[in-house]
């Protein structure tokens, strides 16, 4: 009988082992580094990208961005990700966060036509979004808190840690 408890206790006595010496901490700090990392990659990446003119249904540097072609590419070119191509399909593809836990890296969702979910940026920290704003613009980074952001402000979302299993290529 003494044989039948050996297996959980002594996976008791890991954990708390772990728990002890660090060990389980060390490897959730390890990955919140990671996760943190890639993120700030992400929104230099980004931020790499400011002036690039906008064009409708553009997803390239060199033609143009549309919103979501510039979340997209960005996604891809630093993360690897291939996230859906409208804002209304990366919006459903992500987790959705409420607005005070936003962290640079996270996609920030605003209704620009009279539609929910109609325009996308990419959250860089400190209120402010980047994206690719309208025709006769460029990428820009803009303040959350202005009027016009804030009254048309959808909704904020995170694409999940291990998004290559859960967000399809489209």
């Amino acid at each position: 009988m003494a044989a039948s408890h050996a297996g959980p206790l002594d996976a008791t006595d890991e954990m708390g082992r772990a728990l002890t010496d660090g060990t389980l901490l060390n490897r959730l700090g390890e990955v919140s580094n990671r996760v943190e990392a890639k993120a700030s990659q992400l929104v230099v990446g980004a931020l790499g990208f400011l002036g690039v003119s906008y064009r409708r249904g553009g997803n390239d540097a060199e033609t143009g961005f549309d919103c979501s072609g510039f979340v997209r590419a960005i996604y891809q070119q630093t993360a690897g990700l291939l996230l859906p191509r409208r804002a209304s399909e990366q919006a459903a593809a992500t987790e959705k966060i409420d607005k005070t836990e936003l962290k640079p890296g996270d996609l920030v969702f605003f209704n620009t036509m009279r539609r929910a979910f109609s325009h996308v940026g990419i959250y860089v920290g400190n209120g402010k979004f980047i994206h690719a704003p309208k025709p006769g613009g460029e990428v820009r980074v803009d303040d959350m808190g202005a009027s016009y952001w804030t009254k048309r402000f959808d909704g904020a979302r995170r694409v999940p840690v291990d998004a290559s299993a859960t967000i399809p290529a489209q």
